[in-house]
């Protein structure tokens, strides 16, 4: 665990105007400044991405941001964040995005939300880290994504390892008890009722 408290890390959507995946971004960020935890993003300042950084800073979290410099202005840097980081290329981004987290959680997002979800859950199979990986299936939202892994691993092209490697998580209850820190008792009433 980095030595400032347990990092998450979000990899959510940067273009999406929905209100109620706007929503879900901000119940993220509050529920990581309520456990004390820091925000580990790709550093934007719009959409899911700024509504998760914003809700977090506003409960008081530190939040850290990871942005490659051909994105400062489309995705709108982030420049509230208490770190904000400018790398020269996307890879650059992702690798310092994995070494300052200590677990990943994925939002609904579009091809750059897949591609970090891929990389972060091929690097826990592969050994790499062994960080918790958890997929935010928030109202189905990854329903045929989950349905296509799974048929993957009847065909034999992923294995039950790999597939162990994840946790698909239906609410944000489930998702943050999959990512809770060792020794860390700030679950939520429900959680801690459930122990």
């Amino acid at each position: 665990m980095n030595a400032a408290g347990y990092s998450l890390c979000v990899y959510c959507s940067a273009s999406a105007a929905d209100p109620a995946q706007l929503s879900l971004a901000a119940r993220v960020g509050t529920e990581i400044a309520r456990r004390g935890w820091q925000l580990v993003s790709g550093g934007g300042h719009v959409s899911m991405m700024g509504a998760v950084a914003t809700a977090a800073r506003a409960g008081g979290a530190r939040t850290i941001g990871v942005i490659p410099k051909h994105l400062v202005h489309q995705e709108v840097a982030d420049v509230e964040a208490d770190e904000l980081i400018v790398t020269d290329t996307m890879r650059q981004r992702k690798q310092v995005m994995e070494d300052r987290a200590d677990g990943f959680l994925t939002l609904p997002g579009g091809i750059g939300t897949l591609e970090e979800f891929f990389e972060a859950w091929t690097g826990g199979y592969l050994g790499q880290h062994d960080k918790p990986v958890v997929l935010l299936d928030a109202d189905g939202f990854y329903a045929g994504l989950v349905r296509w892994l799974d048929e993957l691993r009847e065909r034999g092209f992923v294995n039950r390892y790999a597939m162990e490697r994840i946790t698909v998580a239906t609410d944000l209850s489930s998702a943050f008890a999959a990512l809770r820190a060792p020794g860390d008792d700030t679950g939520t009433d429900e959680e801690n009722t459930n122990r």
